[in-house]
């Protein structure tokens, strides 16, 4: 039984194989297990490629987080410093994050959009104070705009733009989502399929921000579940004290100690067909460059599916799969992780920013989104006296952007974050560079033709693909780990494919469109 992938997908198809008294063996491309969900380490420092949110309305998957990484049963640092009351483990042997390195923070949830140098909510809502910063003529084109939608929706729903759009109104759909979106795509929203919007939004409208706005102050509910929460809005969720990557380091340490075997820097450079179903892959050895062709009996597989496709060898896939696969488009990622002494800004109060994420919606700078580290948890910081930042770029492979020296850029955006007054530029204490490939699957390009690709991965009686890539679905980690727990099922008789198909996908919205 092969894996491809030691990511979230795939190291959560490796236990449930585990659990059924299969041992399998995973192979990962890089030097480090979590995929897109690693954490690096600099100078001491721990930066996350995303961060990532560990939040689920599935008991199943969040129980199974929190049987690696148990919940902190005493308050953080800087729960301690902020006088913050959080949910706490309360067994006896409960860890002390202060104490202890295994460990799953309850952590605060604040982003905020950063648009003509003020803060305002996001997800964004017409709260007293997000009207007061817009003025009153905004707010009243926001208000007509938004009527306009709902009264004459745009039917149907051709692009994201239109999905937003009928939503939120035009005027907050040009103030709020155009710009960034497009930094995050490289593409006009008018040529991005609404299924990102289904998916990452989902129940999300002004309407029902304004009603959570509203509504919040009166919630009691402050526990790790709010599983009536709409995602995008949720207050709370979980963290592991030293990063995401902390997580799928011991997740891979345990399916090691239950027998399975684990090998890095292997890169499956051909997958060998035969009657319909895949036989041996070939693997390469990304330090050594030697090749292996390894038996299999069935694959599991949370590589890119374009990669997968085109890698296939001694079968005959369709002229227009392979076009279809070649056509898959992915967005690429450079991470600016930048050290400095303190911040500029703060909040109007002066107190400060205890922002997980700010969403750049400056119109002058090329930043998309800028990460706190310090907020996600104190401990990704060596030195606390200092603030851990993520400055997030958007690129394409190859691009100029991508290609650009890292001294340049780490240069570039220096620059950048202090011509947004967030920092002073002689506060920088150091920078690392960090590239990311196929970081997010685009909904555009041959995007509408997956279903070609999809119908024939299917004829494939002993592989599955699961997972953000593997899929080509814009996934958060739960689904990653829900269509892997699919895919197990479905191999072994217990589920169907397209059980692994239902994750994450919006029925009620496709039966609507």
């Amino acid at each position: 039984m092969v894996i491809i992938g030691a990511g979230p997908a795939g190291l959560a198809a490796a236990s449930a194989l585990i659990e059924r008294g299969v041992t399998p063996l995973v192979l990962e491309a890089e030097a480090q297990v979590g995929g897109i969900s690693k954490t690096i380490v600099h100078e001491g420092n721990r930066m996350d490629i995303g961060p990532h949110r560990f939040y689920s309305k599935s008991d199943d998957v969040t129980a199974w987080w929190l049987s690696i990484l148990p919940l902190q049963g005493a308050p953080s640092s800087d729960d301690i410093a902020l006088g913050r009351t959080v949910p706490l483990n309360d067994a006896a042997d409960a860890p002390d994050p202060s104490r202890e390195r295994d460990v799953m923070l309850s952590r605060s949830r604040l982003s905020r959009i950063l648009f003509l140098g003020r803060f305002f909510d996001y997800p964004v809502s017409l709260s007293a104070a997000t009207l007061k910063r817009l003025g009153s003529s905004r707010t009243i084109r926001i208000g007509w705009s938004y009527l306009a939608a709902r009264l004459h929706p745009t039917r149907p729903e051709r692009s994201l733009e239109d999905f937003i759009v009928n939503r939120f109104g035009r005027e907050l759909y040009e103030l709020f989502f155009k710009d960034y979106t497009e930094k995050v795509w490289g593409v006009p929203c008018n040529e991005i399929e609404p299924e990102w919007g289904a998916q990452r939004i989902k129940g999300i409208s002004l309407a029902v921000a304004i009603k959570h706005a509203l509504t919040k102050a009166f919630r009691g509910d402050d526990s790790i579940s709010q599983k009536e929460t709409e995602t995008s809005l949720i207050g709370r969720f979980l963290y592991p004290k030293l990063g995401a990557g902390q997580i799928w380091e011991a997740a891979a340490a345990r399916i090691e100690q239950c027998g399975a075997a684990l090998r890095l820097n292997a890169e499956v450079v051909a997958i060998d067909l035969s009657s319909g179903r895949v036989k041996s892959v070939r693997i390469r050895d990304t330090r050594t460059d030697a090749e292996e062709t390894l038996p299999c009996q069935a694959v599991l597989s949370s590589m890119p599916v374009n990669d997968f496709v085109l890698r296939c060898r001694g079968g005959d896939v369709p002229d227009e799969v392979l076009r279809v696969a070649r056509g898959l488009i992915h967005r690429d990622l450079v991470t600016c992780g930048m050290l400095v002494s303190k911040l500029a800004i703060s909040n109007p109060d002066g107190s400060p920013i205890l922002d997980n994420w700010i969403y750049i919606q400056e119109r002058e700078v090329r930043l998309g989104r800028l990460v706190v580290f310090n907020n996600w948890s104190p401990y990704l910081v060596a030195d606390p006296d200092t603030v851990w930042l993520g400055l997030e770029y958007f690129c394409q492979e190859g691009d100029a952007m991508w290609t650009m020296p890292d001294d340049e850029f780490a240069k570039m955006a220096t620059a950048e974050l202090a011509s947004i007054n967030i920092i002073d530029e002689a506060d920088v204490l150091d920078h690392v560079v960090l590239h990311v490939r196929k970081a997010y699957p685009a909904y555009f390009g041959a995007y509408t033709e997956f279903d070609l690709v999809r119908q024939w991965l299917d004829t494939l009686s002993n592989a599955y693909v699961m997972g953000r890539n593997g899929m080509h679905r814009y996934n958060n980690m739960d689904h990653s780990v829900l269509s892997a727990w699919a895919a197990v099922a479905a191999l072994i008789g217990e589920g169907t494919r397209e059980d692994v198909w239902r994750v994450n996908a919006e029925e009620t919205y496709h039966e609507e469109r």
